[in-house]
């Protein structure tokens, strides 16, 4: 990847919306620098929209929404978006899935979870997980020594054998159920928040 002090200046004053990740993007070793607080924050002095895309939990996404220099998020790969309403002091839960659905889910990611901590040593369920709505994330490198990813993909497919979706990210496998993700929710997002097409922004 280039430098954005390359990117082209004509293209620069066109930019509306900037959406980024968090682990391994804004953060550093696993801390938010301040000059990432900073970046939002100019940017959105400058009326750029921040949009956070996500594999971290609702209880975390809730508190960043609220309190961070950002214009919403989507949190645990799709799983929903927040966004604080400042003006009526409301906060915007948008769920891809119904309350009834996501307990049902997680009875079925609960068995998911006995599977894969028996049969892959070293990994652990995430210290987030208990902040979590959606999804199950297994910790391989984060609070716990790198595990052989070879030994990951074993955590993908416990995950696709129960039927379920899985991703690697950088220090986590997240399992869910449901044909959601990042993009699908972050299409949404823009839909019901911008009242555009993601599709048709340049």
């Amino acid at each position: 990847m280039k430098p954005f002090a390359q990117f082209p200046g004509n293209y620069k004053k066109n930019i509306r919306y900037v959406l980024t990740d968090i682990d391994d993007t804004l953060s550093i070793k696993g801390r938010i620098p301040s000059a990432s607080f900073t970046a939002m924050e100019q940017l959105q002095k400058a009326g750029i929209r921040v949009i956070l895309i996500t594999g971290r939990p609702a209880g975390w996404c809730d508190h960043m929404a609220r309190m961070w220099p950002v214009d919403g998020l989507v949190g645990e790969n799709g799983a929903f978006y927040f966004r604080y309403d400042e003006s009526n002091k409301k906060m915007i839960r948008r769920y891809y899935k119904t309350e009834k659905q996501r307990s049902n889910d997680r009875k079925k990611l609960e068995k998911i979870k006995q599977e894969i901590l028996q049969k892959v040593p070293g990994c652990r369920v995430s210290a987030d997980q208990a902040y979590r709505e959606a999804d199950l994330a297994i910790d391989f490198c984060e609070d716990v020594p790198p595990i052989p990813m070879e030994d990951v993909e074993k955590i993908v497919r416990c995950f696709n054998r129960a039927g379920a979706q899985a991703k690697i990210s950088s220090i986590h496998v997240n399992g869910w159920f449901g044909d959601y993700d990042k993009l699908t929710m972050t299409h949404l997002f823009f839909k019901e928040v911008f009242r555009s097409d993601l599709d048709k922004i340049k």
